[in-house]
């Protein structure tokens, strides 16, 4: 019995392996289709991924709505977002700012800035491109204050957003007649982008030219770089 027993045991252990196993091979066979930009054969590889596992589930779901997305279909990425979210018990930062992003397209700006928001808890504060988003959408609401709050410390970690915090910083202080400190911004802008960021180009020329004459009337011509 004992022996039987064992064996049992044994075969449940194999099936478990099999079905990770399996698991795995779908999300990785899904990758590679997303990789080679073939978002609908990928979605049908997701799709193949069980409940009985949540975190690769909530990861096919996930990841069936980063496909949804790039085939313009905003509205089933959306959905997608949502349920790998929910499956995360709101845990999962990355889809919350897939969501964020999504939820921008479509114009619903205080969905994103929540989905930004739940990105940033979920992540302990440790989402900088979901702190760089909420400060767009708070510069272009007026709140020059707050957005230039969200800029710094976006800048203050690292990643392909740091250039762009920092112009984004500088032109919300340039607005708010810090143009001494905002130059300074624009120039760590341009270091950080070696020179290729065309919006700091042009705020710092803007800005040396204000400080010269000593003018705010080219204020409203600094430029916010709205994507990374």
């Amino acid at each position: 019995m004992k022996l039987r027993n064992l064996l049992f045991a044994a075969l449940i252990q194999a099936s478990l392996a099999l079905s990770i196993n399996a698991q795995t091979d779908a999300l990785k066979r899904g990758d590679a289709l997303v990789g080679q930009g073939n978002y609908a054969p990928a979605i049908e590889e997701y799709r193949k991924v069980s409940t009985r596992d949540v975190d690769a589930y909530a990861r096919a779901i996930y990841n069936i709505g980063v496909c949804h997305y790039e085939l313009w279909h905003t509205d089933e990425a959306i959905v997608f977002y949502e349920r790998a979210i929910t499956l995360k018990h709101g845990n999962y930062p990355r889809a919350s700012y897939a969501l964020g992003v999504a939820l921008e397209d479509q114009g619903r700006t205080t969905d994103a800035k929540q989905a930004y928001r739940q990105a940033l808890t979920a992540s302990h504060k440790n989402f900088a491109a979901a702190t760089y988003r909420l400060g767009v959408l708070e510069a272009a609401a007026g709140e020059l204050k707050t957005a230039a709050a969200l800029f710094r410390d976006a800048a203050s970690h690292q990643g392909q957003h740091v250039a762009a915090s920092h112009n984004n910083l500088g032109v919300m202080l340039a607005r708010l007649g810090f143009l001494k400190e905002a130059e300074k911004e624009f120039v760590i802008a341009l270091k950080n982008s070696d020179g290729r960021l065309e919006d700091a180009v042009h705020n710092l020329t803007v800005c040396r030219s204000l400080l010269v004459t000593a003018t705010a009337q080219a204020v409203p011509e600094f430029k916010i770089a709205r994507r990374l």
